[in-house]
């Protein structure tokens, strides 16, 4: 893990990532995609292996080369607007916790879904809505670009280096990185390349979190 960017004294902000993140969403991402397979006569455990790995466009074009991949994304996205309809969702442990203890205005939701299922998810689960959030729609180049979280930032009105992500998965990661911010992982067993600091869950990580936005100790590297 490397070191990490602080500015004591300044008003500090955190970006947070939603699926793997906030939200556990990996059955009901699997669900989804098996319904999709069956719709297409293909193997639904394959698919998923690959939609784990590439983003809806690459799956298509590596699993259903023969669709046209217009009529395969408006079926996927079909699917998962009813998954958030219909699906049980639960948020991490901390979640909750963690987000109504954050000043209002120093915090934002970056993801690559949608902000309708976002909202949807949120408010199954009771979870607080920010006032930004950045999402597939919001950016021209999704993450591992960095320009999802820049957007927050500017949003927000935040430099920077004022800014900690949390993160679950290697390509938020470079994302939050190549912004120039702290980047924290979380709801991994090991460490992604290259955090500033890593923890097993998002609930270990909440008081840290927290510390963080009070004050400069929160800025020391572990």
């Amino acid at each position: 893990m490397t070191s990490e960017p602080g500015r004591p004294g300044r008003v500090k902000y955190v970006l947070f990532d939603v699926d793997g993140t906030l939200i556990d969403a990996v059955r009901n991402q699997r669900r989804v995609w098996e319904t999709w397979a069956e719709r297409y006569g293909l193997d639904a455990d394959e698919v998923y292996r690959v939609a784990l790995r590439t983003r809806p466009v690459e799956t298509f074009a590596q699993v259903a080369a023969d669709r046209d991949p217009s009529e395969c994304l408006a079926l996927l996205h079909a699917l998962e607007d009813e998954d958030v309809r219909s699906g049980i969702y639960g948020a991490f442990h901390g979640a909750s916790e963690l987000l109504h203890g954050l000043p209002p205005g120093t915090w934002a939701l970056v993801t690559s879904n949608y902000e309708h299922r976002v909202r949807g998810r949120f408010a199954r689960t009771g979870l607080p809505v920010p006032d930004v959030i950045v999402d597939a729609a919001a950016v021209d180049e999704g993450k591992p670009s960095p320009a999802p979280y820049l957007q927050a930032a500017a949003r927000l009105g935040a430099l920077p280096a004022d800014c900690l992500v949390i993160e679950d998965a290697p390509s938020g990661v470079r994302s939050g990185l190549g912004a120039g911010m702290t980047v924290w992982g979380v709801n991994a067993t090991a460490p992604v390349e290259s955090v500033h600091r890593h923890f097993a869950s998002l609930r270990e990580a909440v008081p840290h979190i927290l510390a963080w936005t009070s004050g400069p100790q929160g800025n020391a590297a572990a």
